[in-house]
């Protein structure tokens, strides 16, 4: 069911896309999570938890702060071949 919803989320018009700054992924996760962002990642604030981070794009500024941080990227596509039933993941819009 989740990667329907989450199908469902990219599927909409270009002007409706999710982006998901870095500081509100920061707010709503705890160590260890698995957050899903079914649009861009924006650079915009740090995250200071140990998580991985999947999502559709992501800006390149954003990539170099998760990178330089220690945090595990990965595009939806990895996410859904590693955890196929999609169990612990966190969905950020």
């Amino acid at each position: 069911k989740i990667w329907q919803y989450v199908a469902e989320l990219i599927s909409k018009p270009r002007r409706k896309k999710v982006e998901v700054n870095l500081y509100k992924i920061d707010k709503y996760s705890k160590d260890g999570d698995t957050i899903l962002v079914p649009g861009k990642v924006l650079s915009i604030g740090n995250v200071s938890k140990k998580i991985k981070i999947a999502a559709l794009k992501f800006s390149k500024a954003a990539e170099l702060k998760l990178k330089k941080a220690g945090i595990e990227i990965m595009s939806i596509k990895e996410l859904v071949e590693k955890n196929p039933k999609g169990s612990n993941v966190k969905i950020i819009i």
